[in-house]
């Protein structure tokens, strides 16, 4: 009865009903889309760290991977004593190093890794085979447009360009084996993989032996604490970053999303409660006349306060479900223009989705929308009686 006599309240009056589910809904999407930025980058993040099953990365101490071109030196004793651990499942040494391909009088800058076949977690194969030949490659799909390579093709790539001499080091001839996605690499750039051994000559890195990180794989992910507890004395030159230290990291570097992002919750919030608020006021203003007759006759406080609280909760509840969709559809459109920012993983998602937002959101807007009902609805149930009667009477 309750429920009827509130849905019949917000019919009489269609177009204002309308308009603010419509505003709510607006707050709604802003809210959601604010909620799946707060969280969604640093999800999307984590699940590209562990999408291939690294829980751990060795990097030159004091740097993140490729931040610098700081390397590691002695990259085979390391991986030998690495590999001895029955701890460690899978060991992969990766070389990062710029590139050219060189066609006449002109180059083409490429991003190349040198990485062990057998055990790199830096890409997915499409097509054709991997590296694992000494002068093969693997390319991805930006590569192969720009150079109008395809697999089976041979090229002359060069590690290293001397301005004052303009000529290339390091050139060799390789040949297109397959090719691939790469997992961590910025949208649109340019990247090949060749195998670890083949880029360290090119590079001059085989005289030491270098490599830019190292990526471990653990049998059991409870012995990460152990592990790095052990690889930090061993190591002491070396800064051993597990998928946790990853993501403080990154919190660090994101505590700008999260603020922006709770800012502008907050407000959408708070603009869906005030319209809430006022829409309610003015209806119960407007039958002040209709709900002092109704206690009169014997209706309960309790009964009108529930009605008027069902008439703000069910804006908000009808607002909250169109906001989702709403949300949903201008989060897509954000995520492509965040996600031209320069440097960051193409496989990075700024507004990830996840059904505990969608019902976060729904569940703070319905909240919102029974404590809007909540003044108005006290205001009408404590109107005295016979003054207010007189008072509509005589109006």
């Amino acid at each position: 009865m309750r429920l009827f006599l509130a849905f019949a309240s917000l019919r009489r009056h269609r177009a204002r009903t309308i308009l603010a589910v419509l505003g709510v809904a607006i707050a709604a999407a802003m809210l959601l889309d604010m909620v799946m930025l707060s969280t969604g980058m640093r999800e999307s993040f984590r699940e590209l760290l562990l999408s291939r099953g690294f829980q751990m990365r060795l990097t030159p101490r004091g740097t993140l991977p490729f931040d610098t071109e700081a390397s590691i030196a002695d990259a085979s004793r390391i991986t030998d004593s690495l590999r001895a651990r029955p701890e460690i499942d899978l060991v992969s040494p990766v070389l990062g190093a710029s590139a050219h391909v060189l066609r006449g009088d002109s180059s083409i800058t490429t991003f190349a890794l040198g990485v062990d076949p057998a055990s790199q977690g830096d890409y997915q194969l499409i097509e054709g085979h991997d590296a694992s030949d000494a002068s093969s490659i693997v390319a991805n799909d930006d590569f192969l447009r720009a150079t109008n390579a395809k697999i089976g093709d041979t090229l002359r790539i060069a590690s290293g360009y001397d301005p004052q001499l303009r000529s290339h080091s390091g050139e060799r001839a390789l040949v297109v084996a397959g090719r691939a996605r790469f997992l961590y690499l910025a949208s649109k750039q340019l990247a090949i993989a060749v195998p670890l051994r083949t880029l360290q000559q090119m590079t001059g890195a085989a005289r030491n032996d270098r490599v830019s990180l190292f990526m471990v794989r653990l049998r059991d992910v409870n012995k990460i604490a152990e592990v790095k507890n052990w690889m930090r004395t061993a190591l002491p030159t070396i800064d051993v970053i597990s998928t946790a230290d990853a993501m403080a990291r990154v919190d660090e570097r994101l505590s700008y999303f999260r603020q922006l992002s709770a800012i502008l919750g907050a407000v959408s919030l708070i603009v869906g409660f005030l319209l809430v608020t006022t829409l309610v006021t003015v209806s119960v203003n407007e039958r002040v006349g209709e709900i002092v007759v109704m206690r009169a006759i014997g209706v309960s406080r309790a009964h009108v306060v529930q009605q008027i609280v069902l008439e703000g909760t069910a804006m908000s509840v009808a607002g909250a479900v169109l906001g989702t969709g709403l949300g949903l559809v201008t989060a897509r459109y954000l995520d492509a223009i965040l996600s031209r920012f320069p440097g960051l993983p193409a496989a990075i998602d700024f507004f990830l989705f996840q059904p505990r937002a969608a019902w976060t959101a729904i569940g703070l807007l319905t909240a919102c929308g029974v404590l809007a009902g909540l003044y108005p609805a006290w205001r009408a149930a404590s109107l005295p009686l016979a003054s207010t009667l007189r008072e509509e009477a005589v109006a």
